[in-house]
């Protein structure tokens, strides 16, 4: 069942619980000139350690296609490439893949492979792919959600079309459509042919919030699928 804002008064609430997070909507004209090639910020809150092509980062840092992205314990990164929002938790290792079609000047982001870690990704980029070290993740325009071990990834489809396939298991594939964080699942590097995706129980969103997903859709200017009315 889709989930949508009952009323406008609960859209605005789920925007100031978001603001209070220490996030200023005040900020998506600065992140939406990247769209027209004229990137003039993409570090948009550092808690903590990171690193990008190993210098470290800091509010002036302009992170692009063809980047690495690092974090220490305990940090959090939250930047834009493009049109294309992400939260980055600490331990993390991201790298950014370019689109085929970047010469033409703009940011877009052909794949990233997150090889360990916490990624939190917004994009309206349908032919984008996400790969960890067991799973490879078709995006169709999505917000999602994961975590990257050496055996398994954690993996939610928060909303939108994702088609979802085991590393080592052909097998093992199928294509999720989620309006709100509506399937969750285990990707494991290995099992029986066939079963190395699993579905968890839907209980409360692990590691990640709507709030959180409205923060980085407001960075590009645009609010998630759930917020709007029916």
């Amino acid at each position: 069942m889709r989930y949508t804002a009952s009323t406008p008064n609960l859209q605005r609430r789920r925007l100031l619980q978001a603001l209070s997070a220490g996030f200023l909507v005040s900020l998506i004209p600065v992140s939406a000139s990247a769209l027209e090639g004229a990137v003039t910020q993409s570090v948009f809150r550092l808690k903590g350690r990171a690193w990008v092509n190993g210098k470290r980062v800091n509010m002036s840092t302009i992170i692009k296609p063809n980047d690495t992205v690092k974090t220490g314990q305990g940090s959090e990164l939250v930047f834009v490439v493009g049109d294309h929002a992400m939260l980055l938790r600490g331990r993390s290792h991201l790298v950014i893949e370019p689109h085929e079609s970047e010469s033409v000047g703009v940011a877009l982001i052909g794949g990233l492979r997150l090889f360990a870690g916490k990624l939190l990704s917004v994009s309206r980029n349908k032919g984008m792919r996400i790969n960890t070290p067991s799973a490879t993740l078709g995006i169709r325009g999505t917000g999602v959600y994961l975590e990257a071990g050496p055996e398994r990834t954690y993996f939610c489809t928060c909303y939108g079309e994702v088609d979802v396939q085991a590393v080592n298991d052909p097998d093992s594939k199928e294509t999720v459509i989620s309006a709100h964080h509506d399937k969750p699942l285990y990707i494991y590097g290995k099992g029986q042919p066939g079963q190395c995706i699993q579905p968890i129980p839907r209980l409360p969103v692990p590691n990640h919030t709507d709030e959180e997903l409205i923060m980085a859709e407001a960075l590009v200017g645009r609010v998630p699928p759930f917020t709007e009315k029916p």
